[in-house]
């Protein structure tokens, strides 16, 4: 090849541009787009060792790209929190039938399935949500467009062995009566607390924030009575190892649907202002 006609070839080369999450599916770093924007909105994605946080952007197609960190494990943050539920209180889950509430894009549901869940219903009132991946998977049956607090037996036509839940804008008291339709005795629950959602808007600071580590006690406080009246065991609390989206401290309960007598925790407010004490401290700013 003449070398000028090389030479201009290569410059042509050189200012083709793609978009970010194409060119990193392209050049193996991940399995799908859908994969690549999640983990390019971490800020992970470096090109010529500058973040670039939007999926969209144009970059050249010859630039140097590497990864910083770890590559998240799971479609959504909310991953990181179940995972932490299963570890901190012991939960198995394979080979079991699940619901999740509030699934989104499907951190729960992905780390369930990651976890040897037979079968997942991944419920949500939103839509096109879901990563892509889990909505192609056998195994999870997609229930978008659905309200969680009208699910019953009568919709799923079987019961689960286990619900994990991770709701927003509604207290967590108000999905109950689902629970209590499609829950097998003695199944197990693994419950988010967004204190932002459960206090009185009096005790929510600006930008629906809950900062102050009393309210986060009188919630886990409330909403551990309210379960156990309604006739599940509280077995253990812990905190989320990350905060919500708009920076809240959140809370995992584990709750069996077995009456709690003298033989298991009881939850004094000691119990509980540990936990609170813990988490504000493993998460201080």
């Amino acid at each position: 090849m003449n070398p000028e006609k090389e030479n201009k070839t290569k410059k042509t080369k050189d200012k083709k541009k793609e978009r970010l999450d194409v060119l990193l599916v392209e050049k193996g770093f991940f399995n799908s787009r859908e994969s690549a924007k999640r983990h390019i909105m971490t800020g992970i994605v470096l090109v010529e060792n500058v973040p670039i946080d939007k999926a969209g952007t144009k970059v050249p197609i010859n630039a140097s790209i590497r990864l910083k960190g770890q590559i998240m494990p799971y479609v959504g943050r909310g991953g990181y929190k179940l995972e932490k539920a299963l570890k901190s209180f012991h939960i198995t889950l394979k080979d079991k039938v699940m619901a999740d509430f509030g699934a989104s894009t499907g951190g729960f549901t992905d780390c369930a399935l990651q976890n040897g869940i037979k079968k997942v219903f991944a419920i949500d009132v939103g839509y096109n949500q879901l990563d892509w991946e889990l909505r192609n998977n056998t195994k999870v049956v997609n229930m978008e467009k659905t309200n969680i607090k009208d699910i019953s037996f009568d919709i799923l036509k079987e019961k689960v062995d286990f619900i994990s839940t991770d709701i927003s804008f509604i207290s967590v008291l108000k999905i109950i009566p689902a629970v209590k339709s499609i829950l097998k005795d003695n199944g197990e629950l693994v419950i988010l607390i967004k204190p932002q959602f459960e206090a009185g808007r009096e005790k929510v600071g600006k930008g629906g924030i809950v900062k102050d580590s009393r309210v986060h006690e009188e919630v886990i406080q409330r909403v551990v009575e309210k379960f156990s009246d309604e006739g599940f065991k509280v077995i253990d609390i812990t905190y989320s190892p990350i905060k919500g989206g708009q920076g809240n401290i959140e809370f995992l309960a584990y709750i069996q649907r077995e009456k709690h007598d003298d033989k298991h925790v009881v939850f004094s407010k000691d119990i509980i202002h540990k936990v609170v004490e813990e988490a504000h401290t493993y998460l201080k700013e």
